[in-house]
């Protein structure tokens, strides 16, 4: 493994703010390395979206048209899954049940198999490793699929892990290699001067906040990323929340109902080793509301129902809210700013557990080599700035603009 002094680099002192997945894959990356890594979360930790994830790793699944860029890094971050998960196991002897059994997208009516059509095309324009399926292959697969399904698609390549060991493997490793997490400590600021990062400023239960001192500040507060204060006007992540509803049911672990992630007219479905099955998740431009909706839930449990009709004699396990880090187009926010020690890893969407892998490694990279990897250079914070730039071009001289 890569340590902080192999290239004669001074070791820096590691702030990180979020300990979500991200958030603390990298700070188990600098640790092992031999940084002195502090993670600061106003929760505890991993218990915001990482938590509420449903635990897709679903790069072909999930593709969509204008996204082939983006493509590009997840596929990459699928590739080096089963290593990374091979590699935490170890590292925090537990398992975070990685399965690899595919994924499956199943169409209910005409005009489902007419979109999830045009979705398969898609991908295979992309090479992508999928196979259309009949309903009764698609039956054959999953025999507790609705007798309604007419077309599938399936994804062997799409896998998933539970998200929420995940989380605690992810923060034992953390700590084994040396790390500390700061768990209820919100950061009130990121202290910069002179265009370089000097540390955070730590909210406590007293009357006076606590300064970190840091060399490297990395901003991994998922949806909260923009509200932070010392961050420069123009280094504010674009990052929003996106709330979704979620629940789980029980099935019989000896017995399940489905063995594949299968996704279906507006839901998802996600079995999980001990018989849960995640079903996800509605998509809500309600800021940080956390409410749970009767409408919300009944949309969910009536979609499953129509694709997975045995769901009706399972318990309902759980209910809960998460909010998706959005950013303006839908992808991360990763690497160096113009601020030296500032670096950036939110705006996930709804590939924050998939992503995990790449962002850990390529985030650690950058702060122990000075090297931003090929792969995260589409998607540092100066992307918009590219882009305001670009709109604020004037009109050639002699030409009007034109206002549409």
């Amino acid at each position: 493994m890569q340590t902080a002094q192999s290239n004669n680099r001074p070791t820096p002192r590691i702030a990180i703010i979020g300990a979500g997945v991200c958030g603390l894959g990298i700070g188990w990356r600098l640790a092992a390395a031999g940084c002195p890594v502090d993670i600061f979360d106003q929760g505890e930790p991993g218990q915001a979206a990482s938590w509420a994830a449903a635990g897709m790793l679903a790069a072909r699944a999930e593709v969509e048209p204008g996204e082939e860029t983006l493509l590009e890094l997840n596929l990459k971050a699928q590739e080096i899954w089963p290593a990374f998960a091979a590699e935490l196991e170890a590292a925090s002897g537990m398992p975070i049940d990685y399965r690899d059994d595919g994924t499956m997208i199943v169409a209910l009516t005409r005009d489902d198999a007419e979109a999830i059509r045009f979705t398969f095309d898609l991908q295979k324009r992309l090479d992508l490793d999928v196979h259309w399926l009949s309903g009764i292959e698609a039956r054959q697969r999953e025999q507790f699929l609705s007798p309604n399904v007419t077309a599938g698609i399936h994804s062997p390549s799409d896998h998933q892990v539970d998200n929420r060991k995940l989380v605690t493997a992810l923060q034992r490793a953390f700590e084994a290699a040396g790390g500390t997490v700061h768990a209820h400590t919100a950061i009130r600021a990121i202290d910069i001067a002179q265009e370089k990062v000097r540390g955070v400023v730590a909210a406590t239960d007293g009357d006076a906040d606590i300064h970190h001192a840091a060399d490297v500040v990395v901003l991994a507060a998922g949806a909260w990323s923009r509200d932070i204060d010392g961050l420069p006007t123009d280094l504010r992540p674009p990052v929003r929340p996106v709330k979704g509803q979620m629940l789980s049911l029980r099935m019989d672990a000896e017995a399940p109902l489905l063995r594949h992630v299968v996704w279906a007219p507006g839901v998802y479905l996600v079995p999980r080793n001990d018989g849960t099955l995640i079903i996800g998740a509605t998509v809500e431009e309600k800021g940080f509301d956390s409410d749970l909706t009767a409408g919300g839930i009944l949309d969910l449990l009536r979609d499953t129902w129509e694709a997975l009709p045995g769901i009706t004699e399972l318990s309902v396990d759980e209910m809960w809210v998460g909010h998706r880090p959005t950013s303006r187009d839908d992808a991360p926010i990763l690497g160096p700013t113009t601020v030296d020690g500032l670096v950036m890893a939110t705006g996930h969407h709804r590939n924050g557990i998939l992503l995990t892998p790449i962002t850990a490694n390529a985030v650690s990279q950058y702060i122990l080599e000075g090297i931003v990897d090929p792969a995260i250079e589409p998607f540092t914070l100066d992307r918009f700035a590219k882009s305001r730039r670009k709109r604020a071009r004037p009109a050639p001289a002699g030409k009007l603009g034109v206002v549409s």
